[in-house]
């Protein structure tokens, strides 16, 4: 199975939506609060250069955000990158 991490903020509606996905999928994730460790947001931001939450990655591959994740889940394309 993949590596995915998944970047978020407390009370994050799209931040639910995309573990609700991943969760939904039986995907194990790591999660990383920023709110909880700010320092977190700047390696967040470093790494997929996007400042809004979620940001998603898979295999240590930035996909984008809730939108990005449920596009791949729409064009069947996340199965494969999960795989």
């Amino acid at each position: 199975m993949a590596k995915v991490v998944v970047y978020t903020t407390q009370f994050c509606p799209f931040c639910v939506r995309a573990k609700y996905l991943l969760n939904h999928k039986g995907v194990e994730f790591t999660e990383i609060d920023i709110s909880v460790d700010p320092q977190m947001r700047g390696e967040m931001q470093r790494l997929s250069g996007g400042y809004t939450v979620p940001q998603i990655f898979i295999n240590d591959q930035s996909v984008g955000g809730c939108d990005e994740l449920f596009a791949l889940e729409r064009n069947g394309e996340l199965n494969t990158l999960l795989a």
